[in-house]
């Protein structure tokens, strides 16, 4: 053996490394661990989910491809869930209960890593949707790394991505097959069926990567710049061969895995790679592990003690080995040093538990308790390097949603909102130094693979140290919340007869973070003073100011009358307000409460929301005496003394009201509004009134027949209930016309929106058209035509924010109609360019994203328009968009 002189860094010498633990609670670190994988989970969550700030998130995840994607864990701190880490995570986890089962249960928490290992498994079932199809990727990378916030109010598309037998992908698909098979070997003992199911997907997804091979990321391009295959896939045909070797007892996987072992990747001197780890990229490390445990072939314990002296004393006759910090910790690579180290130590483990030599077993087995306690404190800078474990552990790890941001912001809050417990970080330089800084996501990001193998070294550090140790109870404690729905207030403007507040409705949340279209403010006015001139509340008028951002106002309404306190309703229902981004998480509105003119009693100083508001020079403050409501739901602020808080209110004005043209005939939707208890549909000849009612119902439907054909009729709805009528609804309209059936050919459209607001100033649609036909067909003779009308006659500009084809194959022209409808005065219409290529036989384009506006930003009335549908969330055909081959209509109906 050469001597220790000739590597640079550390010197490891396993009779004096630090191990005996340390003294550390192992059964608190792996419970810890293991609670990060629920931190990260995508989905609808299930009733035990103990992330207080964690929600649903990714509901819609597959729509855009007709399967339920839904579940998995989100990568990072990002919300990309690329499937191929994720199965490598999933099996690395599996393997620690094959290997360490006794860890888990001696530490209460075997339970606990099969939950998480179940919830990723399920999903690669979900994602399994045909012997020779896997989706392998939800989210595109750039579209979701260039917002910041929370997973449960992501605003950008999340496309679908696939490997199929055209286009293979014999790394994810075997990799996704190895994760199944090791899942079914743990759970066989306590869930025989579930482990049959997965054993199934198993086997088909091996041949599947068998029979059309082929590397994933030149099929799934998007994960190339994230997750590309570097290393092939013939490491990943034999890490799944002996998996479902072990899983079944099958010698042909046995044979399958150690045929693929001769196309691994090897040196100049013909070996097999040593001097990097097992990692989501290269399984041979692992394989081979395995490989010399179960054939005893010298090949595979040769190449696997290279890579144990790669990591510890150095390889034998080379001057290789990896570098050494000089605390102690094996640094290969800057990114994500710890996760190296941990991985490494894991594989040592499992050697040392192989192998007969005494002092093999004692070096991989003191390397691997030396990595492991670095990483939990025993290092120059005595910190943990585990959020939420141990002294000084990091608390700005790069992580979305566990900061909380509501600005898009890494910068806002300042401080992390959620303890992210049990993720292991990036980790320190090669001079053990570390920053803890949000923005570094080379040294302080998180991620699935980080903590996979690191679990699975926790639960042997609790065999060998953790005797008696227990997990923390009440775990995990409850945060301590912020303030997330309130409004900010600020004079705006006064006079001797009139006050106009300035409000900003907030939302801020994050236990978890939710959107919300129903919310709501109630500012309280003291008339004494008026009352004590002979005026009453219906000589005091209220209205919004010049800028309002979605809100309708009361006018004042009772709540003490005996004391002269009353309030004005501020109503944003209709209008989305969540925690992401600028314009997004608040929204403004002016108000004005005004006195008859030449009086003079007006005084608004002792009214009680007016104590709260900022003077006129200062920004908007925080006022806890304007109760802000959710869904009708108080959820901020103090009331008045007096009153009836219960007291029913005025409900909010409708939305989303459409009108649907049929013969003599207009079908409306809208809506329900909370509290109202009826509807009051109102109809007029005028475009914006006068309206005429023609009919109340209970329920969010109606039918005007009747009608005359080719007649523009507007229509407006209000609700109802014991206290008051709202406000109208925004205007819908509709002219009647014979039936003329849609254009239906070989081509169709389908559409999903891609606005959850149609009032703001641009429209977002998505399409994909699909040939259902038997001839190819060329793009470049189609033009697909969205209507609309333009709400103020400005230039407007065409964006393709995504698409399939490569959005520089799409342009778009601003057409105006002839003869305006009641819906549409303008289209959009799309043209391919000859690099779209051919659409072929039974395929479809893929998503096409595009989005218009009008040069001044002025906003656009969708919820009037032919062709927009706000409830079209997933994609569906849909004939309110056209479509023409060389000028022809051959798909969707006309305005």
């Amino acid at each position: 053996m050469l001597t220790c002189t000739m590597f640079s860094g550390a010197v490891f010498n396993p009779s004096v490394a630090k191990a005996e633990g340390s003294g550390y609670n192992y059964a608190e670190a792996l419970q810890k661990s293991i609670y990060f994988y629920e931190a990260q989970r995508s989905g609808e969550l299930p009733d035990n989910n103990r992330v207080e700030w964690r929600g649903d998130s990714g509901l819609q995840d597959g729509a855009d491809v007709g399967h339920d994607l839904t579940g998995g864990w989100y990568d990072a701190g990002d919300h990309v869930k690329f499937g191929f880490p994720m199965a490598y995570t999933a099996t690395m986890l599996a393997w620690s209960v094959y290997e360490y089962k006794e860890g888990y249960v001696q530490s209460g928490q075997l339970d606990e890593i099969l939950d998480n290992i179940r919830w990723a498994t399920d999903y690669f079932m979900k994602a399994h949707t045909a012997p020779n199809e896997l989706w392998g990727q939800v989210g595109n990378g750039t579209a979701d790394h260039n917002w910041w916030g929370a997973a449960e109010v992501m605003p950008m598309a999340r496309p679908s991505y696939k490997i199929d037998a055209a286009h293979p992908g014999s790394d994810l698909a075997a990799e996704t097959a190895a994760a199944l098979a090791s899942a079914a070997i743990i759970f066989r003992d306590s869930d025989a069926a579930y482990a049959d199911k997965l054993l199934l997907h198993a086997k088909q997804l091996y041949n599947f990567a068998d029979t059309y091979r082929g590397v994933y990321s030149e099929s799934i391009t998007d994960a190339t710049q994230y997750y590309k295959s570097w290393s092939g896939y013939a490491d990943e045909l034999s890490w799944g061969g002996v998996w479902l070797y072990m899983a079944t007892g099958d010698q042909t996987y046995l044979d399958k895995a150690v045929t693929a072992s001769n196309s691994w990747s090897t040196n100049q001197s013909g070996q097999w790679g040593y001097q990097w780890t097992q990692s989501w990229d290269d399984k041979h490390y692992g394989a081979q592990l395995l490989l010399s445990r179960i054939t005893d072939d010298p090949k595979f314990i040769r190449s696997t003690e290279r890579n144990m002296q790669f990591w510890t004393t150095g390889v034998n006759g080379t001057t290789d080995r990896v570098a050494y910090t000089p605390g102690g910790l094996a640094h290969l690579d800057q990114w994500g040093a710890l996760r190296y180290a941990a991985t490494q130590a894991f594989l040592a483990f499992v050697y040392a538990d192989w192998v007969s030599d005494p002092v093999k077993q004692n070096t991989a087995r003191t390397f691997a308790e030396r990595q492991i306690t670095y990483m939990l404190g025993d290092n120059p800078r005595s910190s943990s390097y585990v959020i939420g474990f141990g002294s000084n552990a990091p608390q700005h790890p790069h992580h979305r949603t566990s900061h909380g941001s509501w600005s898009d912001s890494q910068t806002t809050p300042a401080n992390h909102r959620h303890v992210l417990y049990g993720a292991l970080v990036g980790g320190p330089s090669k001079t053990d130094s570390y920053t803890d800084t949000i923005s570094d996501y080379v040294s302080n990001e998180v991620a699935t693979d980080y903590n996979s193998a690191f679990t699975g070294a926790l639960a042997k550090m609790m065999l060998l140290h953790g005797q008696g140790q227990q997990p923390l109870e009440n775990f995990p404690p409850a945060e301590t919340r912020e303030d997330e729905m309130f409004t900010e207030t600020s004079v705006n403007a006064s006079g001797s007869n009139f006050v106009e507040i300035r409000a900003l409705l907030n939302n801020r949340s994050g236990w978890p973070a939710r959107s919300s279209s129903q919310m709501s403010f109630n500012y309280y006015v003291d008339l004494s003073e008026a009352a004590a001139a002979g005026y009453g509340p219906e000589d005091i008028t209220v209205k919004a100011g010049g800028y309002n951002q979605g809100g309708t106002v009361s006018q004042l309404l009772p709540f003490d009358e005996a004391n002269h306190i009353y309030y004005t309703k501020i109503d944003f229902t209709g209008t989305p307000v969540y925690p992401g981004g600028q314009s997004a998480y608040r929204k403004e509105i002016q108000f004005r409460i005004s006195a008859p003119l030449n009086t003079a009693f007006w005084d608004n100083t002792n009214d009680f929301s007016f104590k709260g508001v900022a003077s006129g020079a200062s920004s908007p403050v925080k006022n806890p005496y304007i109760p802000v409501f959710d869904a009708g739901v108080k959820v901020y602020g103090e009331l008045p003394s007096g009153g009836n808080p219960g007291e029913p209110q005025v409900p909010g004005r409708p939305s989303g009201l459409q009108a649907t043209a049929g013969n003599a005939s207009v079908s409306l939707t809208w809506n329900a509004v909370s509290g109202a208890t009826g509807y009051t549909i109102k109809r007029s000849l005028v475009n914006g009134g006068p309206y005429a009612v023609i009919g109340t119902v209970t329920g969010t439907t109606y039918s005007d027949s009747g009608l005359v054909n080719g007649v523009d009729y507007y229509y407006v709805v209000t609700a109802s209930n014991s206290v008051g009528e709202s406000t109208a609804s925004a205007q819908a309209a509709a002219r009647p016309r014979e039936t003329t059936p849609p254009a239906k050919g070989d081509l169709r459209v389908q559409y999903r929106t891609n606005d959850a607001s149609p009032g703001d100033a641009q429209i977002r649609s998505q399409f994909r058209i699909v040939n259902t036909g038997k001839e190819a067909v060329a793009l470049s003779g189609l033009k697909l035509r969205y209507y609309y009308t333009v709400d103020g006659d400005k230039p407007q500009e065409f964006h393709c924010d995504y698409a399939v084809l490569g959005s520089g194959n799409l342009s778009g022209s601003f057409v105006k109609l002839a003869a305006p409808a009641a819906l549409a005065d303008s289209y959009v219409e799309i043209s391919f360019a000859p690099g779209a290529g051919n659409l072929a036989p039974g395929a479809d384009t893929g998503e096409i994203q595009v989005r218009i506006n009008k040069t001044d930003w002025t906003p656009y009335n969708e919820s009037n328009d032919y062709s927009y549908s706000g409830t079209q969330q997933a994609f569906a055909d849909w004939d309110k968009v056209t479509l023409h081959r060389e000028g022809t209509l051959v798909w969707g109906l006309e305005p």
